[in-house]
């Protein structure tokens, strides 16, 4: 069953194919995903990859956690589940469920 990692501590000119390629190195890369700042589109610094086994994925977490790329420790570890995150309930937007008095 393919397993997702996260991986954190990417440098921002980190590019899917080479993520990909290290990855690669332990087993079956399925799925890699950048984040990239939706406004300017620049990385955030860090990815999510899917390997196609449980296996694979334990060997890539102890391979790369603390691995050394572009001068960077990066971090490896199982994903979590994404959490569902509330607007907070108004239309002016960054309130976090806040009352903003004017």
């Amino acid at each position: 069953m393919a397993k997702k990692l996260y991986v954190g501590n990417l440098s921002y000119s980190a590019t899917e194919t080479q993520i990909r390629e290290l990855f690669a190195q332990v087993g079956e890369v399925t799925e890699v995903s950048v984040i990239t700042d939706r406004d300017t589109g620049r990385s955030k610094g860090f990815a999510f990859v899917q390997m196609s086994n449980d296996t694979a994925a334990q060997d890539a977490i102890r391979r790369f956690n603390g691995h050394t790329m572009d001068n960077r420790a990066l971090t490896v570890s199982e994903a979590r589940p994404r959490e569902e995150r509330s607007s907070g309930g108004n239309n002016f937007g960054g309130g976090f469920g806040r009352n903003k008095r004017f």
